[in-house]
């Protein structure tokens, strides 16, 4: 047994199972006090909720809890396990949201044997939460899921495999696209990998700037293009009117490759066919489509992106996640729409380019992070995420009228 699955195993299993729990926030430690949290005293915000459903945020947790729900078909890279082995992942999940947004959240692992029990499973406990983070849900099945959910419910729901990884792919590739001189208006992307995380990465592209016909996107079979025949709904939206079949084919003249498929599929040869000054995000976890260090023997004009914390560049969703929750929630927004997301790439984007505080350095093991092709978007622990993208995105949802309340909190 390797070292480091003995101590993931020891880490979960001790001194306690499991890595969150739920603690009182009131005192209970008189007959007054129990008096007041449950009978007689609970039935009065019972009646005022009754009577004003939105007093709930008054006389409740839901306000800053999060349900992290998942069926468990697509876990992390190991695939369909079931919910019940997905339990780990959304406690990780909730331990995230808690450490860096203060934000509560509790894990749901749904058992279902159609796609309709699963939606409706969801959308019935949804008033019990302030938001939803789906996760692990296979594609296309998650398209699906989260567009009726958004449909049904009343508060934000966000598939943050799909939109999580959107946004931190949107903001380093926008700081990546500057440095090297470029625009993404004019940038030729080769896309390999057509699953949730793929569609919604070039969605979020296409908002900000990217031209849907310059992209190429590839799946097991090839260049989804307009003469196949065996296209689901969210691939052909990229069909692209080409004679272009191959990897090699799309990759010639490509100023973009963001990899969202497995490891080891981005060949050398390959990568040498790219334009000048070329950016690639190899984002399989926990091996990319390329090695860094390979990469940057091929190409010296690179700027190089993965999921990986040993390397420059992490694309990482805690980026944002958990502080995209905490504006939604804090002006009680009815969903999480594009301007909201837009406004977090702003915000990530601009965060990268602020000297980085002291703090973050010695936390991520750095003598120095500046602004260039080794640092295009910030580290996870960067204290100031929180307050710029959890604002950014509170003022997205007021002027996008998706907002129950008008004044975004000061998080200064």
């Amino acid at each position: 047994m390797s070292d480091l699955r003995q101590r993931a195993l020891d880490y979960h299993a001790k001194p306690t199972p499991g890595k969150i729990r739920v603690e009182l926030s009131k005192p209970a430690e008189s007959v007054d006090d129990l008096a007041l949290a449950y009978s007689p005293g609970v039935a009065e915000p019972v009646k005022e909720i009754a009577d004003d459903p939105a007093a709930a945020y008054q006389y409740t947790a839901k306000g800053n809890l999060v349900a992290v729900i998942s069926n468990g078909t697509a876990i992390l890279g190991l695939g369909n396990l079931g919910p019940l082995a997905s339990k780990p992942v959304m406690e990780g999940k909730a331990f995230l949201f808690k450490r860096f947004a203060g934000l509560d959240a509790i894990d749901i692992e749904v058992k279902h044997r159609t796609t309709e029990e699963f939606i409706n499973t969801v959308a019935n406990i949804a008033d019990t939460f302030g938001g939803i983070n789906l996760e692990d849900i296979k594609a296309p099945e998650c398209f699906e899921i989260e567009r009726a959910l958004v449909e049904r419910c009343k508060v934000p729901v966000f598939h943050d495999d799909q939109h999580g990884t959107a946004i931190v792919t949107a903001a380093g590739m926008l700081n990546a696209l500057e440095i090297q001189g470029k625009n993404l208006e004019d940038a030729k992307i080769v896309c390999l990998g057509a699953g949730a995380a793929a569609v919604a990465c070039m969605e979020l592209l296409i908002k900000c700037g990217a031209q849907r016909e310059r992209i190429y996107m590839l799946d097991r079979k090839g260049v989804i293009h307009t003469r196949r025949d065996d296209l689901t709904e969210h691939k052909m939206l990229f069909a692209n009117n080409t004679d272009k079949r191959t990897l090699d084919d799309v990759m010639e003249g490509a100023d973009i490759f963001v990899g969202v498929s497995g490891p080891d599929l981005l060949p050398p040869e390959t990568l040498a066919l790219m334009a000048p000054n070329p950016i690639v995000f190899a984002c399989s976890n926990p091996d990319p489509e390329i090695r860094p260090e390979l990469a940057h023997e091929i190409r010296d004009d690179l700027i190089m992106a993965t999921g990986r914390s040993d390397y420059p560049n992490q694309v990482n969703n805690v980026l944002c996640f958990p502080f995209i929750f905490r504006g939604a929630l804090d002006v009680r927004a009815s969903q999480i729409n594009d301007e909201m997301k837009v406004a977090a790439v702003e915000a990530i984007r601009a965060v990268s380019k602020e000297p980085v505080p002291e703090e973050v350095l010695k936390a991520s093991k750095s003598d120095s992070l500046v602004f260039g092709k080794e640092y295009i978007i910030p580290k996870p622990m960067d204290p100031r995420l929180c307050s710029r993208i959890a604002t950014a995105v509170a003022k997205a949802a007021i002027e996008s009228g998706v907002a129950g309340l008008e004044t975004p909190p000061d998080y200064a």
